[in-house]
């Protein structure tokens, strides 16, 4: 099994891991550690800022939370830019759909009132046929439709990043861990998670366990460029994911244990998701 020192040898950052009290903690920190760093880095001279967000119960409560921080006036939000790490397949209107939590929870009220400009959300292709069509979809369809949206997925993040540094990449990208230690829409046991060709930025699932099965999500090589990466868990029911992640690196069966910045990578716990010692 890979350990952190092969991690080190490709440039990724040491995971840190923050023990808090309980899930109110992590997420409030989450949410004013995001402020605080796009503060910085608008001050640094930054004129444009990348951000991969998550869906999940904890991903949308951090944003609402993010709303709800004083520190959401002091960000210049016309240099920030929102994208998905990963994205359910279902229609746009979809209550299911990250994108559409993540605005009634945040993103909306940006546009509205804090100068963050429409086209810099960057939403994942959602899908587009009919209900009939979806109904009457064979397996090969719904493989075709969702690999579609990964292309075009693909497409976004390059046009948008590809003359950065030359290599798409996100400053920042925060994640979500599922009881079964994935993240993203990135499955244990699922050949996504071992992607491995640096040109394939995004992946299409068609057979998640979880509902829906249908997916889009970034892959590991893209993921693995972020300047940034944090992760946040909390609650009992996340211990035994975290009991398999924390002390593994790269393990397929564990996705989670994949999530690394190439400048910091930092796990925000509470003490009921965390292992007892």
């Amino acid at each position: 099994m890979p350990d952190q020192n092969e991690q080190l040898q490709r440039g990724l950052a040491p995971r840190i891991v923050v023990r808090l009290a309980d899930e109110n903690g992590v997420l409030r920190m989450a949410a004013s550690r995001l402020l605080t760093r796009l503060i910085e880095l608008e001050a640094e001279g930054r004129q444009r800022i990348d951000i991969a967000i998550t869906g999940g119960s904890d991903g949308i409560e951090m944003l609402r939370l993010v709303g709800l921080n004083p520190l959401v006036d002091s960000v210049d939000w016309s240099r920030v830019h929102m994208w998905w790490g990963d994205e359910r397949f279902v229609p746009a209107n979809d209550p299911d759909r990250n994108a559409l939590q993540a605005r009634h929870a945040l993103l909306d009220m940006l546009v509205a009132q804090k100068g963050l400009p429409e086209s810099n959300i960057h939403e994942i292709p959602a899908d587009p046929r009919s209900a009939t069509e979806r109904n009457q979809a064979s397996a090969e369809d719904d493989a075709r439709a969702v690999n579609e949206a990964a292309v075009k997925f693909q497409q976004m993040l390059l046009q948008e990043l590809g003359n950065m540094n030359g290599e798409p990449r996100m400053d920042i990208a925060w994640w979500g861990v599922g009881p079964d230690a994935h993240f993203a829409s990135l499955m244990p046991g699922l050949p996504q998670i071992t992607i491995t060709d640096p040109s394939q930025l995004t992946c299409g699932v068609t057979n998640s366990p979880n509902m829906p099965p249908l997916r889009v999500s970034m892959t590991v090589p893209m993921i693995q460029r972020s300047l940034e990466t944090w992760v946040i868990a909390s609650g009992e029911k996340k211990r035994d994911a975290l009991s398999k992640a924390l002390g593994n690196f790269d393990d397929p069966q564990a996705p989670i244990t994949f999530a690394a910045g190439r400048k910091s990578t930092l796990w925000m716990v509470d003490v009921a998701a965390a292992p007892r010692s």
